[in-house]
């Protein structure tokens, strides 16, 4: 257990980043947060969630990015999770201290997801697993891939569980 600055005691968790499926390229005129799934995209990212599922994974709670294909792809990520999903736009910008205290206030030992964006979600890859963003660029999260991760949601604080590219839990999704 780890006491935060807010004086929660926060234990350990199960950490999921996943990055949001492939969307539609961006048309003339269109918001780049207006882009939805492609068709191809959300066919393989239902595979993707059936493979977390073959795999045992657990999930509470699916907290996402307000652009539409995060927003997309958190709804597919409910036939996995248990829980509701939330919208916060701490996903739509690089991970800071407000972002660890979200994660602060969730149950402990139930399983988080983050369906965000690049390179956001490896700087908060990096951030959890050296203590420091300087490593975001030996990160790399495909589009529907997933970090599974344990620990404290704290800088340094988390271990590598798995890295599992889009086309593995595809795999084992069938």
């Amino acid at each position: 257990m780890t006491l935060q600055a807010n004086g929660r005691v926060v234990g350990e968790m199960t950490l999921f980043l996943v990055r949001h499926a492939p969307a539609e390229p961006l048309l003339e005129g269109q918001e780049d947060a207006a882009r939805p799934l492609t068709p191809q995209g959300e066919r393989r990212f239902r595979k993707a969630v059936r493979g977390l599922k073959r795999l045992g994974l657990r999930c509470g709670r699916v907290y996402h990015s307000p652009l539409l294909r995060a927003v997309q792809t958190a709804e597919l990520l409910l036939d996995w999770a248990d829980g509701p999903s939330e919208v916060t736009p701490l996903l739509a910008a690089p991970p800071g201290e407000e972002l660890l205290e979200l994660l602060a206030t969730g149950e402990n030992g139930v399983g988080v997801a983050l369906v965000g964006h690049e390179p956001w979600l490896s700087q908060l890859a990096a951030w959890l697993l050296l203590g420091e963003r300087a490593g975001e660029e030996a990160f790399v999260l495909k589009k529907g891939g997933v970090v599974w991760l344990e620990g404290v949601p704290r800088p340094g604080g988390m271990r590598l569980r798995a890295w599992l590219p889009p086309r593995v839990l595809r795999k084992v999704g069938g």
